[in-house]
This record gives structure tokens, C-alpha cells and sequence, in this order.
């Protein structure tokens, strides 16, 4: 008999990938058997077959392999069902011990993995090689059916295959940034050494794939930066002699940055955490100070008129009331989303990873919501802060001057300090220069009166100058601040355009979802101190794939040739394999 698809297989050189096609060959005499005419999903072929002419769905085709793998594959549930009813073993496994529930996870056919889990699917059935359900989902980046199975029916998402490999390692390996972070999120422990040595962000660097390495890096410590594989190469040691010099650059500077940090438990660490805050206090007061005493109260300039002296005091006033936002907005909370934190690394054996609730973010498939460092599910404005190693709602900046991040509860604070210091710095900027000006001892000539004030009037001269320093870095921020104010869009948002998919609309252009137009986005922010995030879907492509994976490494050594797999058409024989190994040799 003719069937439609075989696996055929073809050396690649160093590194083997996989390549999958499954094309619907509409030739009547291709779907002559029960094996074709369940991976066509034909049930009025495949009744005949069975009813009439008295074919068997519980005997394997040539090459060892069951009818309902096939349908499971195809994501055939209406093929999988009849043939549960007609005798179909739910768990019967091939040649390679694999069964039908491990065919579904190579295309993330929820659907039929459902069936047959309702059915009595065992979700623990492990291949010649080890590898679970869980595994298979994530070497093929099915990250919907992974959340699914681990979610509903409990699947282990840190379940070691015979070559000490969790699914994280296979995900990191195969660049699958998505995979990555729901197993981190599913508290996969990110510092597991296989057999050679390599934890997950080893595998990426060796591919290359940065992506996962950086979501692999924040979700991390120093110390995973620092593992060696049996061979003694750290992550970034491999990307290098792998020529992936993006990658190491990547590496390389995350693990400067993490030197460069302190002990968050010393007096130094602790001392750190302050940031520029005190910094900024002081320059306030010394402003003030000498504002006052130079200025305002200068001995040798004229007495203030009662109209002038209103008006140089205003400036004090402002930047005096100016104080309090600053303060609320250093220590108040910006809209820290709360954490849940559990380290799988300090876990019992017989503990569970993490009790998962159905997540309608995560069920639409917005896969980038999830906060692997944090283990949440953040909204889709917020964004983890390196700094504050906290997700933040509304997230706009790490503002280093108010050791704080800016979000959506402290935003207000934050704006309404800018516009009162403004306005005192413009305030106290025209009254110093204005009293220098009108000095009656002062020369009529620029450098002769510049000679005098910096003899007579230090102190104001002095403020004047870093009046003149200070005020366009303090008015482009106010200003930038209050066009994204009347935009309802984030400092975070302008700098990730190109990377935030729900800013983009019908061909790619830039679209704001948020924005409600200038005068309700001031109104709302004013009046509530926030805007308000419409709600938003975010669309999710889901990429699929088929074949077999293998996972191979070398770093300038000799490497093992392993076979690809590709599924093709109309060949002779019906066959579909999906497993996996990883040859590590050295001379």
C-alpha cells in the first residue's frame, strides 16, 4: 500500500536541526489504508475500512507505528475517538516506546492530548530516551500545550530525561524564549547540570540564542554565570568559542554588572540601595541656602521692593513645597506587582512546584506577560525593573535621582515635582540675574561686570551658574514627561516601539491602544493620578514544527554527525519519529 508521509533522513554536518513538512495529497489511492486515512482525518475512509473491510486500529503499520498516533499527531480528535471505541490502546507505545500522547505534543494538538488524557493517557510515559510529554512540548516550542498539561493534568515541568535534561534545557536550546519563560515561571530550576555539565544557559549559548539566554540571565543569579561544564567552559566561554559573539558580549557584560553590584546584606550594599536620592537632597538645600542668603538677603545688593521681594520668595516657597512630591515619590510604592517567590532549588522531592491557577493571559497565549524573576503574571504595561528586581505596573523608569522606580502609583508625585522645581528654578533664576543686573556698583561693561560679581556676589553668581546648568535637563524632562502624559504612553513604551507588539498596528505602523486623546488623558491623570489601561489582546503566532530534534555540541573538538528527520510525501512508507541525543566528544 501507498501511504503519504515517511520519515526520511539526511546528515547536516556539525549541527543537526530539524526540518518537518506535512502537505494534504488529495490522490484518492493515497488513502487506501487506516494508517493515511486517520492522518487525513478521513472517517468516511476509515469507517469503510474498519466496518466493511475488517481493518484492525490496534495493529501498527510497517514500521511499528499505531493509527492513533497518527490521528494524534494530526490532531485527527474525531479519528482518535472512533478509534478508542473501536479497540484503540490509549497507551500502546512503538519501537521507540513512544506513545500517542507524545505524537500530540509535537504539533501542540491540545485537542486529541485532551481526549486521551480523559481516556486515561498516562502523562508520564517516558520513551527509549526519557522523554516525557513535557520534554517533546518543549523541544518543538509548543508552549500553549505545555502550560495545558502542566496546568490541568499536573505534567512534572522539571522532569529529567535519561541524559539529566529537563525540558528547560531543550527549550533554552532550541531558542523557544516563550518555553523558557513559562518553565521558569513553572519554577524549573535554571541551574540543573546534565550529564556533560551544561545547565540551560549553557545549550542557548552554544546555539546562540539570545533571547533565551537573556530571559535565562534575569531570571538568574551571578553564580549561573559562573557553572562550568565538565569540560571547564562557562556560558559565555562556549558562546565565544562558538563565534556567537553577540551572545558573549551579552555574557560577558552580565556578569561585570552582576561584580560591579554589592552585597545587598553589607553596609556598603546597604548604603547603595540609597542611590542618588541623598545626593539630590543635598544640592536642593544647598541651592536653597545660598538662593536665600546670596540672593534674596545679600547684604551689599539693593533692598527687595515689596512686589519683588513677594516674587523672589515664591521661588523658595516652590521649590520648598517642590520637597514633599520628592519625598512621596522616593518612597512611596510605584505599583510593585506582589511577588510569589518559590525556589524549587531548596524544594522537598515529594513537593509540588508551584500551585498554577488558569490564567487568561496565558490561556490567549500573551506568553511575554509572564514574569519569570517574579513568578507572576504581569499586566501588559508593567515591566521588570533590573534594578529594583521588581515587576512595576505602568513601568516608565528607573529614575536614579529618586533611588525609585516611576510607575503608576508615584507618576503624579513625580511630574508634579518636576513642574514645581521648573518653575522655582525659573522663579530663583530671574531674580539672581536680575539682582546682578541691577547692581548700581556694578561696571557697565560684560567682562568688567562679570569680574565684579565673581569678587562682590560669589555666592550669587555661583547659584546662577548652576541654575544655568541644572534647568534644561530638568525642563526636557518636564516636558518630555507632559507630552507622554497627554499620549498616555511611558518613557519604557517610546524606547521598545519596535519590540512592544500591541504599540503596532495594521502594517506594523505605530499605534497607541491607550491613547484617548490629549485633553481625557490629562483630565484622567490629574484628576486620578493614572491613566487607566484599556483593555487589550494581544494576538499570539504560534510557529509549529515537526521532526526530530538533536541536540549537539562542540566547541572547537571533533563532533559526532547525527541524523536530521524530515517528515516529506508520498513515499512508500508510513513512519513519523521524533527523538533525541546530544553527542559530546572531545579528542
Amino acid at each position: 500500500m501507498v501511504s503519504e508521509i515517511e520519515v526520511v533522513e539526511e546528515e547536516s554536518g556539525d549541527h543537526q536541526g530539524l526540518a518537518a513538512a506535512a502537505e494534504v495529497v488529495e490522490d484518492e489511492s493515497l488513502r487506501s489504508d487506516v494508517y493515511s486515512a486517520t492522518a487525513y482525518g478521513d472517517m468516511e475512509k476509515l469507517q469503510r475500512l474498519v466496518e466493511s473491510d475488517g481493518c484492525s486500529v490496534s495493529e501498527p503499520d510497517g514500521l511499528g507505528y499505531y493509527a492513533i498516533q497518527w490521528a494524534a499527531l494530526n490532531n485527527r480528535t474525531v479519528a482518535a475517538r472512533y478509534i478508542i471505541e473501536h479497540g484503540g490502546d490509549i497507551n500502546v507505545h512503538d519501537n521507540q516506546d513512544q506513545t500517542a500522547l507524545h505524537w500530540s505534543a509535537v504539533r501542540g494538538a491540545i485537542q486529541v492530548a485532551e481526549l486521551l488524557l480523559q481516556e486515561g493517557a498516562r502523562i508520564n510515559a517516558a520513551d527509549v530516551n526519557g522523554y516525557q510529554t513535557t520534554h517533546v512540548a518543549a523541544q518543538y516550542g509548543q508552549t500553549a500545550f505545555l502550560y495545558h498539561i502542566v496546568t490541568k493534568w499536573n505534567a512534572d515541568p522539571d522532569v529529567l530525561d535519561n541524559d539529566g535534561r529537563s525540558p528547560l534545557h531543550w527549550a533554552a536550546y532550541k531558542g523557544y524564549a516563550d518555553c523558557v519563560r513559562l518553565l521558569l515561571y513553572l519554577n524549573a530550576y535554571r541551574a540543573r547540570q546534565d550529564k556533560e555539565g551544561c545547565t540551560p544557559l549553557h545549550w542557548a549559548a552554544i546555539r546562540g540564542n539570545l533571547e533565551a539566554c537573556t530571559v535565562l540571565v534575569q531570571a538568574g543569579k551571578r553564580e549561573d554565570l559562573m557553572i562550568t561544564d565538565n569540560t571547564g567552559f562557562t556560558p559565555a566561554q562556549l558562546a565565544a568559542d562558538k563565534n556567537h559573539r553577540q551572545v558573549a558580549f551579552f555574557l560577558g557584560n552580565a556578569r561585570k554588572l552582576f561584580d560591579k553590584k554589592w552585597d545587598g546584606n553589607s553596609f556598603l550594599g546597604k548604603f547603595s540601595k540609597l542611590g542618588l536620592a541623598p545626593l539630590l537632597w543635598c544640592t536642593l538645600f544647598v541651592l536653597l541656602v545660598t538662593y536665600i542668603h546670596s540672593v534674596v538677603m545679600a547684604p551689599d545688593l539693593p533692598r527687595l521692593t515689596a512686589g519683588f521681594g513677594l516674587f523672589s520668595w515664591m521661588g523658595v516657597f516652590m521649590a520648598t513645597v517642590g520637597v514633599v512630591p520628592f519625598y512621596r515619590c522616593s518612597s512611596k510604592d510605584p505599583g510593585y506587582i506582589r511577588m510569589s517567590i518559590h525556589d524549587s532549588e531548596n524544594m522537598k522531592d515529594d513537593e509540588p512546584l508551584v500551585k498554577i491557577e488558569k490564567s487568561p493571559v496565558l490561556l490567549a497565549g500573551n506568553w511575554s506577560q509572564l514574569c519569570s524573576t517574579c513568578k507572576i503574571v504581569r499586566p501588559l504595561r508593567a515591566k521588570h525593573c533590573v534594578t529594583c528586581d521588581r515587576c512595576v505596573e505602568q513601568f516608565d523608569h528607573h529614575c536614579p535621582w529618586v533611588s525609585n522606580c516611576i510607575g503608576k502609583k508615584n507618576k503624579w508625585d513625580f511630574f508634579l515635582f518636576l513642574v514645581l522645581e521648573l518653575l522655582a528654578m525659573l522663579l530663583t533664576g530671574a531674580v539672581a540675574l536680575t539682582r546682578l543686573l541691577t547692581d548700581p556698583n556694578a561696571p557697565s561693561t560684560f567682562v568688567a561686570w562679570l569680574s565684579h560679581a565673581a569678587n562682590q556676589h560669589i555666592g550669587a553668581l555661583s547659584f546662577l551658574v548652576a541654575e544655568c546648568f541644572l534647568l534644561p535637563g530638568v525642563a526636557v524632562l518636564t516636558c518630555v514627561q507632559a507630552s507622554q502624559i497627554a499620549r498616555n504612553i511611558t518613557t519604557n513604551e517610546m524606547a521598545n516601539i519596535m519590540r512592544y507588539s500591541y504599540l503596532k498596528g495594521p502594517g506594523g505602523r505605530f499605534r497607541n491602544p491607550y491613547d484617548h486623546g490629549c485633553k481625557k488623558n490629562c483630565t484622567d491623570f490629574l484628576i486620578n493620578g493614572y491613566n487607566e489601561d484599556v483593555e487589550y489582546a494581544e494576538a499570539s503566532d504560534e510557529s509549529e514544527e515537526i521532526g526530530m530534534i538533536h541536540m549537539s555540541r562542540s566547541h572547537s573538538h571533533q563532533t559526532n554527525g547525527n541524523g536530521d528527520v524530515v517528515i516529506d510525501v508520498n513515499k512508500q512508507q508510513n513512519s513519523h519519529i521524533h527523538s533525541s541525543h546530544c553527542s559530546h566528544s572531545h579528542n
